[in-house]
């Protein structure tokens, strides 16, 4: 009926029956809405996995979101740190959840697009044993060298030419073998031919702690790792990865402006267990998208040199298989693998 016979419709009827089709009418409404409020209530008490330890980007990015959670999503929602396996710890308890969506996993994208290609064994299947909730951030990368490193090496390729005279100057870092980071580095020395040998630390701190002191050459990591020290010139920043420059250092050029068809990100995305219902996967995107939108989230972004890259379900997914395609080729271009 269309809306200017509404008031023709209203005459025809005794009013007591208008009331009545009425009352019936906003009845249904009020119970659909109680029903999709119902969703919401259920969910008492929730849980936020993070497979890193307390004190990362990733653990300070989930208790401070987690705060914007409760009430929105769940009355109470506490962040569980399950360090250990790269992440696999806390993607595996999440696989295994129950379908009430009172387990939701933060990850970075490394457990999910790239260790299918460098693990034979996962104790989890990425495409299959989830659903994808929301996309929230993206992580550059870039590859750093310290004062061990002459100080006419301003950008990759001259960099890459101080290797060919002194190897000893080939040893770049990393937080861990096998990260992003580690094997960005791993494919410029490979379609170079340049000697690169790779050090694997455990963490970004005592790697930017021998990259400052000299004692170690370059250090490939987050961009976020070398933003705190490149106002005393003791870093010098010579590439950043990403299909294009980075807001936070817009004076450095690329991998791709280096020469080197590299673009890849670390991008920060929820997931849940593959069983969870559509409906939860909807409310638990859109209270995170909403959340993470607000001044709190967005500065704490920027701290840490993330980009925001807000996605639901269908952008997450995309992103994921894309990554996963891409890292399979590189990774075998490469020859690595975490298990040798």
């Amino acid at each position: 009926m269309a809306i200017e016979d509404l008031s023709e419709w209203g005459r025809s009827l005794p009013r007591r029956q208008l009331i009545h089709d009425l009352a019936c009418a906003l009845g249904g409404a009020t119970f659909l809405m109680s029903q999709a409020w119902a969703e919401v209530v259920r969910l008492q008490n929730a849980r936020l996995l993070l497979g890193a330890p307390p004190g990362g980007v990733g653990d300070l990015m989930a208790r401070r979101l987690a705060e914007k959670l409760r009430g929105l999503y769940a009355q109470n929602l506490v962040v569980e740190n399950k360090a250990g396996a790269g992440g696999q710890l806390a993607i595996a308890t999440t696989k295994s959840a129950a379908d009430d969506g009172a387990t939701l996993l933060l990850t970075p994208s490394s457990p999910m697009s790239l260790y299918p290609a460098t693990y034979k064994q996962l104790p989890y299947k990425p495409d299959t044993d989830f659903k994808p909730v929301a996309l929230v951030a993206y992580s550059a990368m870039a590859f750093a060298v310290g004062p061990a490193v002459p100080a006419s090496v301003k950008r990759l390729d001259d960099y890459l030419a101080a290797v060919k005279t002194k190897p000893e100057l080939g040893a770049y870092g990393s937080a861990a073998s096998g990260s992003i980071p580690h094997l960005l580095a791993a494919s410029v020395g490979h379609a170079t031919g340049v000697p690169l040998t790779h050090v694997a630390y455990k963490g970004s701190a005592p790697a930017v702690q021998d990259l400052r002191a000299g004692i170690l050459p370059a250090l490939s990591g987050p961009l976020g790792t070398f933003l705190p020290f490149l106002s005393t010139g003791q870093i010098r920043l010579l590439t950043v990865s990403g299909d294009k420059r980075s807001s936070f250092v817009p004076e450095i050029p690329t991998f791709r402006e280096s020469g080197f068809p590299i673009s890849a990100r670390e991008w920060y995305g929820f997931f849940a267990a593959a069983s969870t219902r559509d409906e939860t996967i909807d409310l638990a995107s859109r209270s995170i998208l909403t959340s993470m939108k607000s001044v709190v989230m967005t500065d704490t972004l920027a701290q840490f040199g993330l980009e925001p890259g807000f996605g639901g379900p269908k952008e997450l997914a995309t992103q994921l298989r894309i990554d996963r395609v891409e890292w399979a080729a590189q990774i075998s271009k490469i020859g690595f693998s975490a298990e040798t």
